[in-house]
Order: structure tokens, then C-alpha cells, then sequence
């Protein structure tokens, strides 16, 4: 054979079959791939159905562990008979929260039990959550054990229990059967307190064992919305009313010194109570908590609740009363709630348990117009002057005349927010225009009272729109919903005039235009001057914040540096003179024309700025670099205030005074 024979027949031996596959592969005669398919989603999850639940659910929770924060939970639940599975809801979506915010990813240590015997729960696929559970024949009772690791970092949320004091939410520390309306299912709670604690809550208690406190049976319904407060350091208020309008405002404290309360604070606490039974001629509790903690270790809050509200304040609100002006429309906002809200809701917002989506279209009633009279009976309870109030009113109005989220978002869209961003903070407030219907819908509501002043020739108001909408069903618990439509009925049937097109024109249509005709028609007009607001700087300087919003375009934050001066830069207007200059949140501010940076310094730059037209050289601290940047500005501080226009009805006036209505008989 040939060399080049040998060569051949060794070559197609050896690397032949290589060859074919080769080929078998190449583009001309690859196979086709198919595309990719989605595969199938797991069963759905049973929807919630309006009958009762076989037998009340034992739940069991310990707090006595102040050191790690753990909240250790013992479920004991009956098994529906027949049942194969058991499918158990962590709670996802809250009232008052507006968004699925159930904090699941603070449990740990989760155990379930079959009558004694332990059985591994599976996570759901798709809902992170249901948790399955798998049943063996005739079983009769799920045991479910685990811990909520309540936070000890505020970065890893909202701390909830310090060495001296615990704000207990049942949603955090209880799961539930799928497939029943919340008000169908019966709970036995006990709570163990550490050693000498006293609580207060909305929840009846049944009674105590020690530290250990057993509460009547109630819904989980009720459970959910019923949150405790407890302490070492605790006092409780009558601030009742009426003698069948039963008020408490509970106190828990740091230390024993913050719970001190003078006269006239009390005075002004019992008036915010008595100006609600006015306003609106009704009650839907059997007693309500104000549930307040005074605190620098736990979270400040706001949340309401139909007999009770979570209320959060620095330690010093009671101590330093003249310094606490702005926080003081707390009370009256989630008190206002157990009206709009709780026993009012929107329709849509209603869900028959807490792992059913809710729709947040007409928070700009629930919030906004709680907003509003949350202000206004602050005032008229002489929690605040008329003038402080008119101060927030004006700054208000001042924030969103520079917003330029108003060219592009309308507000009805706003009521999305909590469920697009979760509540978290975004970088430009004044173009993203986050949650503008709490403080938009005040002055909407503002317009709107009035409005029915002004038609009505001063014999009717707001207030009588708040007693047919709100003050039905006096004593009921029972939520009973609301759509536009009812909201539009009742404003007519007060005084007539194009409510529909009032609120279309607000609310769903685009509106760059501030609401601000409620200044107008109150006899107030909005003006800026060079005159600080006293009390304003006085906590703007508590806060170590300092804003140049309305001059200069942004504002200052000592972020993370108690006591320093505020130099870092918070947020900036978009499209405002610090906008266009390429100032970002984040920017340290170093000196102004040369002089090292104080809010003061500032402040007397843009004054004489006003008078010599000369820029103001702003210098900024970026990353590892020095800018200094000139701002032609001339137009002085511009601090917002409402001034009075004169041979025009003060209706605002008439607003903030107390009510001259009397307190009802119920």
C-alpha cells in the first residue's frame, strides 16, 4: 500500500465518526430547537370565604426577651375536617399600611406539628406568603411554632421593643388558615410580659396570671387591629368626653420623668377628644386607646386602628411642649381615622383578610381628608395657635408650587405610591411627587370647606358634610365602605354645586396649578417675606435639618450627626436654580463666599445678595473633589406665610376657632 494509502485509511478510521457527528450538526442539517415554554403555576391558593372557621386558634406569644428582641409564637390551630393540607398565611398586606408590607423576613425558628408530630411545611412557589402544610387522615389540630425577630438596627427596620418599653402588632406574630374572611376566624390570645410591665390596648383582657395576660376571645379581624403597648414606665389618662364616649390616652415612657403632664397639656389633650365628639356626632367604639410611646429607642409611628392608634413621639413631646409644634396634628390624624378610615372606608381599600390586594385609589379621602381635619382639630383643641397652623398651611402650599411633579403625575396616581415604592424614600421628592395626597388633599379639602362657606352664605361647612357621612350607625363596629359617588352625594345634599367636576379637576386630571382657592376663599392670601418662622427654626435646629427649598432650591441635613451643623445636602427641587447648577443630594456644602458654612453665613449671604445683586459663591465637598458654584439669586429667604386679605369673610378664622356646636348625646 502506498504511503499516502496508509495515511488515508488511518485518518478516516480514527477521526471518521468525529467527522459525522460533525456534520450531523452543522447548520446545514442541525434539528430545530424549540422555543422555551412557561410551565405550569402551582393550584391557586383557596380564596377567602365569608363562613366561620371550625374553632378559635390558640395563639400564645413571649416578649420577655429584651436582649435579642425575639418574639416567640405558639399556635395551636383545628383542622377543618376531611381537610389533606393546611395552608397558613403570614399576614401581607395591612390596614392603615396601604401596601403588602408584612415583615416575613423577620421570622425564623418555623415549625409545624401534626396532633404533636412534627411534619415539614413547604413555602408556597409563587406566594412567599403561604406556607403548606400536609395533613394525615382524621387529624385534628396544626401546631405552628416561630420566632419574629423584631429589629434591633433601625436600618433593618422600625425598632419595636427597648429594655423599657414594647409595641406588640399581632400581624407580625400570628399566621392563619387560608380560605376564610378574617372576621370568621376566632382568636384565644395570651401574651407574657417581662417583670412589672403594664399594657394597654383596644383588645378586652380576660384576665391575668402574673405577668401573663389572657384576652377575651375576638376575631382575627380584630386581633390585627388592636395592637399593645407595654412598659416599665407607663401612665393612663381619662380624656373622655362624654359619659359614654370612653377616651384613654396610655402613656409609656423611657423614663418616668417624660410621662410628666402639666394642666394646661392635659387640658389641650381632654379639648382634642371633645372637638371630635363635635365634629362628628358619633362614635364607632366600644373605648379608644390612644396608644402613645415618648421614646429615642423605639421608632416614632403613626397608625390608626378602629378603637386604638399607634402614636410615636420623641421622648421629650410632654417636657419640651413649646419645641414639639409640628408632631402635635399626630393625634388628631389617627384619631380622626377611627371615622375615615376605620369605620369609613373606601370600598376598594376593604379586603375580607390580609393577604387579598387592596386598591388605594381614594386615599385622597382616607388620608387626605383625615390630613386636614387632623390640622384642624389640633387647633381647635389649642394643641396648636391658629397662626402655627396657618404656618403649615403656607408651607405647604409654598412645597408644591415648585414641584414640577405636578406637570406629569396627577395626584389620584399619587395613591399608587405605597405599593410602587413600599414606603421607601425617594431621591427627587419634588418630581417623583411621592405621597402628595396627604398634604395635597388638605388643601383640596381646605377648598372644599370653604367652598361650602361661600354657597352656603356661612350656614353650613364641612363639618355638617363629616356628620351625615361619618356620624351614622353611631356605636357600630362594622366597616361600612364608601366610592366617590357616596363622597360626591353627601357633598351635594350639604350644598349643592358640580362636586364631580370639582374634585375630576383636583384629583384625576393633570393640575400644575396649586389648590390654593381655600386661602382665598378663607380670606388669606399665600406671601413669602425674609422673616423666619420661630417656631420652625426652632425645630428645623432640634431636627438638624435647615431648608433653603423656597430660595435657593434645596435642603440640609445633619444625617447621622445629632447635634452638628446641617451641611449635607437632602433633597433638591428639581429644575430650581441648585437643579440647574448641578447640585445632587448627597453634596456637602463648605462655604459660602469664602466663609465656612453655616446656616446663619448662608442666610446673611442671601440677604445682602438681595441688596448688592452680587452671586452667592456656594462651595461643595463631592466625593474627592472641591466645586464652587455662583448662584445669581436675589430674591431674598422667602419664607412662607398666610397673610390676610382684608374686607374678605375670614372663614379660616371660623375654621381653627373652637367648635361652637355641642357635644352630642350618645
Amino acid at each position: 500500500m502506498k504511503a499516502g494509502a496508509v495515511l488515508y485509511t488511518f485518518f478516516m478510521n480514527r477521526f471518521a465518526p468525529a467527522l459525522f457527528l460533525l456534520a450531523l450538526t452543522s447548520p446545514a442539517v442541525a434539528q430545530k430547537q424549540s422555543q422555551p415554554e412557561p410551565t405550569s403555576m402551582p393550584p391557586a391558593i383557596a380564596a377567602p370565604v365569608d363562613k366561620q372557621y371550625s374553632g378559635p386558634v390558640q395563639l400564645s406569644v413571649d416578649v420577655t426577651d429584651l436582649t435579642d428582641r425575639v418574639e416567640k409564637v405558639h399556635e395551636e390551630i383545628p383542622v377543618e375536617q376531611g381537610a389533606k393540607e393546611m395552608v397558613l398565611l403570614y399576614p401581607q398586606w395591612l390596614p392603615g399600611e396601604h401596601a403588602p408590607g408584612g415583615p416575613i423576613s423577620a421570622l425564623a425558628g418555623i415549625v409545624t406539628t401534626v396532633d404533636g408530630k412534627r411534619v415539614q411545611w413547604v413555602r408556597n412557589r409563587v406566594n412567599m406568603y403561604a406556607f403548606h402544610v400536609p395533613l394525615s387522615e382524621g387529624a385534628k389540630t396544626v401546631g405552628l411554632d416561630f420566632d419574629y425577630l423584631s429589629p434591633i438596627k433601625a436600618s433593618s427596620g422600625r425598632i419595636e421593643i427597648s429594655d423599657a418599653m414594647a409595641d406588640i402588632e399581632w400581624n407580625e406574630i400570628v399566621m392563619y388558615p387560608a380560605g376564610y374572611f378574617s372576621r370568621g376566624i376566632s382568636v384565644d390570645a395570651t401574651l407574657k410580659l417581662p417583670k412589672g410591665w403594664k399594657y394597654a390596648t383596644a383588645l378586652e383582657t380576660a384576665s391575668n396570671d402574673g405577668d401573663t395576660v389572657h384576652f377575651e376571645r375576638t376575631t382575627l379581624n380584630t386581633l390585627v387591629d388592636s395592637p399593645l403597648y407595654a412598659g416599665l414606665y407607663f401612665e393612663r389618662i381619662d380624656l373622655s368626653p362624654t359619659p359614654t364616649d370612653t377616651v384613654h390616652l396610655n402613656i409609656v415612657a423611657d423614663k418616668a420623668e417624660d410621662l410628666k403632664m402639666t394642666p394646661e397639656e392635659l387640658q389641650a389633650h381632654k379639648n382634642l377628644a371633645m372637638e371630635a365628639d363635635k365634629l362628628y356626632g358619633s362614635h364607632h367604639y366600644k373605648h379608644y386607646d390612644f396608644l402613645l410611646l415618648l421614646s429615642e429607642k423605639v421608632g416614632g409611628v403613626g397608625l390608626e386602628h378602629h378603637q386604638s392608634s399607634e402614636d410615636g413621639l420623641g421622648a421629650d413631646y410632654l417636657t419640651d411642649w413649646a419645641g414639639g409644634v409640628s408632631d402635635r396634628d399626630l393625634l388628631g390624624h389617627e384619631y380622626t381615622h377611627s371615622w375615615n378610615g376605620k369605620f369609613r372606608r373606601p370600598a376598594d381599600l376593604w379586603t375580607p383578610n390580609f393577604n387579598v390586594p387592596m386598591r388605594d385609589d381614594l386615599l385622597w379621602v382616607y388620608e387626605g381628608m383625615t390630613q386636614y381635619w387632623g390640622n384642624v382639630l389640633t387647633a381647635r383643641a389649642g394643641m396648636r395657635t391658629p397662626e402655627q397652623t396657618r404656618d403649615i398651611l403656607a408651607a405647604t402650599a409654598a412645597h408644591y408650587a415648585i414641584s414640577r411633579g405636578r406637570d406629569w403625575r396627577p395626584l389620584v396616581d399619587t395613591t399608587n405610591q405605597p405599593i410602587v415604592s413600599q414606603r421607601r424614600p425617594v431621591s427627587w421628592v419634588s418630581y417623583q411627587r411621592p405621597e402628595d395626597y396627604y398634604e395635597e388633599g388638605m388643601l383640596i379639602w381646605l377648598d372644599a370647606d370653604t367652598k361650602i362657606r361661600e354657597l352656603t352664605g356661612g350656614q353650613k361647612s364641612l363639618d355638617d358634610f363629616c356628620k351625615k357621612f361619618f356620624g351614622v350607625y353611631n356605636g357600630s363596629f362594622i366597616t361600612y365602605q364608601y366610592t366617590l359617588e357616596d363622597v360626591v352625594k353627601d357633598l351635594n345634599a350639604v350644598a349643592p354645586y358640580d362636586w364631580r367636576g370639582f374634585l375630576q379637576e383636583r384629583v384625576y386630571d393633570l393640575h400644575p396649578e396649586v389648590p390654593m382657592n381655600g386661602f382665598a376663599q378663607g380670606g388669606y392670601k399665600l406671601v413669602y417675606t425674609d422673616k423666619p418662622i420661630e417656631w420652625a427654626e426652632k425645630e428645623e435646629a432640634k431636627a438638624g435639618i435647615v431648608s433653603f427649598w423656597t430660595s435657593l432650591g434645596f435642603s440640609l441635613g445633619s444625617y447621622g450627626n445629632k447635634g452638628t451643623e446641617p451641611k449635607t445636602i437632602g433633597n433638591v427641587v428639581w429644575d430650581s436654580l441648585a437643579f440647574k447648577a448641578g447640585v445632587t443630594p448627597g453634596m456637602e456644602l463648605v462655604s459660602v463666599n469664602g466663609t465656612a458654612y453655616s446656616a446663619k453665613v448662608l442666610r446673611d449671604a442671601i440677604l445682602a445678595a438681595e441688596k448688592d445683586k452680587q452671586p452667592i459663591q456656594l462651595q461643595f465637598h463631592i466625593e474627592d473633589r472641591f466645586v464652587t458654584i455662583p448662584f445669581a439669586y436675589y430674591d431674598g429667604l422667602r419664607y412662607p406665610s398666610l397673610e390676610r386679605v382684608e374686607r374678605t369673610p375670614d372663614r379660616l378664622d371660623d375654621i381653627l376657632a373652637p367648635s361652637k356646636s355641642p357635644l352630642p348625646a350618645m
